[in-house]
């Protein structure tokens, strides 16, 4: 603490160049704050603790179908309260810039079991009783200025239908999100129809959600899920519906390896700029450094003061940028509804304090092991 004089009055030696390095440091440990959290929610083990609904999904390949008669067999599981399925429709709504996501369900089984879409009650009847009825979020009637009594056609892609022609829906409701963090901009249509009218995979569905009795028992309930159709044709993977959604958005890819990825590659660079940044400090201040010597500063005081100023801007730039990644993180996760709760933990300010640290020894240790081995004769001659 005795040299935080000398450190502070380094620091703002050249103040432009120190507040650029303070901005790298900053604009890294907000990344690492927010692309951390992402890939812990991503990578972390299925944990069914508190959730009370279920998705059951083809093991091997989400991709795949699975019958619809499993409904019935999963039914009968002890603690299984209801089940419905979904369907992945694809297709293009007049433009394929046009995306939203499109589900085929079991009209009825699926507003019950999802009460937090609302849907007047009229509308609900509506859909439910017709074959060709649709209903949209209201975001999502607002993007594309669609009313009740719309409709609308979607050109196929993966499901073609007997007259290989445009499907058209029937918008018969607008559903509105209990909370913010329900996913408004998607759209649903009546299964039946769908299974009556698609040229193959009749019978056949994508996924099952199971809403269970007690949630505490979900991963013994997932368990004997799962042991009813081991060795079949079809078997089956049971998880949480957050972690089903976040199985899905790996689709695109290994999201834990590009968040690492991203992470190293702007490290090295943060790590090359600062290094870069306090060698040339170093190089600038032989002659101040060499009359530190010389006014009884020992070789080992002089390491501590160079070394200690590159930890300090490393950790000045990285804790505002961990604390701004924390308050960003809990909107991330109501805008992006598959991280579901996803937080920012103690565990990642750790890493990133620590992280901080390592990059204020690695990239001060050269500048002040050449400060150790000044020669105050040269350096004074030199300046």
């Amino acid at each position: 603490m005795k040299f935080i004089s000398l450190i502070w009055a380094a620091l703002f030696r050249k103040p432009v160049r120190s507040l650029l390095t303070l901005l790298s440091i900053f604009v890294a440990f907000l990344l690492f704050g927010l692309l951390q959290s992402v890939s812990i929610a991503f990578s972390q083990g299925i944990s069914f603790s508190g959730a009370d609904r279920l998705a059951v999904a083809p093991k091997y390949s989400m991709t795949d179908m699975m019958p619809v008669s499993y409904q019935n067999q999963i039914k009968n599981v002890k603690g299984v309260k209801a089940v419905s399925h979904q369907t992945w429709f694809g297709g293009t709504y007049k433009e394929v810039s046009n995306f939203f996501p499109r589900w085929p369900v079991p009209a009825k089984e699926f507003l019950a079991m999802y009460p937090e879409y609302v849907l007047p009650e009229k509308q609900k009847q509506v859909f439910i009783n017709s074959r060709t009825g649709a209903i949209v979020g209201r975001s999502l009637a607002d993007e594309y200025n669609l009313k009740v009594g719309d409709r609308i056609p979607i050109i196929p892609d993966i499901w073609q239908n007997k007259d290989n022609a445009t499907w058209e829906f029937d918008l018969v409701g607008i559903f509105e999100g209990k909370t913010d963090t329900v996913e408004e901009n998607q759209m649903f249509i009546n299964f039946e129809y769908f299974d009556e009218y698609r040229v193959w995979g009749e019978g056949e569905v994508g996924n099952f959600m199971v809403q269970i009795d007690d949630s505490e028992a979900g991963a013994a309930i997932a368990a004997e899920i799962d042991a009813l159709f081991a060795n079949s044709t079809s078997e089956t993977k049971t998880s949480t519906e957050k972690a089903y959604a976040q199985m899905f958005a790996n689709q695109v890819g290994d999201i834990g390896f590009i968040m690492t990825s991203i992470l190293s590659a702007v490290f090295f660079t943060i790590l090359l700029l600062t290094g870069n940044t306090m060698a040339q400090a170093v190089r600038e201040r032989i002659p101040e450094l060499a009359i530190l010597k010389t006014l009884g500063f020992s070789n080992m005081a002089v390491l501590i003061i160079v070394l200690a100023e590159s930890v300090f801007i490393s950790l000045l730039g990285a804790l505002p940028g961990l604390a701004l990644a924390a308050a960003i993180m809990p909107g991330l996760g109501e805008s992006v509804p598959f991280l579901g709760d996803i937080k920012f933990t103690t565990t990642i300010l750790t890493q990133g304090v620590t992280l901080a640290l390592l990059l204020g020894l690695l990239v001060g240790l050269p500048p002040s092991l050449r400060a150790l081995r000044l020669n105050i004769v040269d350096a004074l001659t030199d300046s």
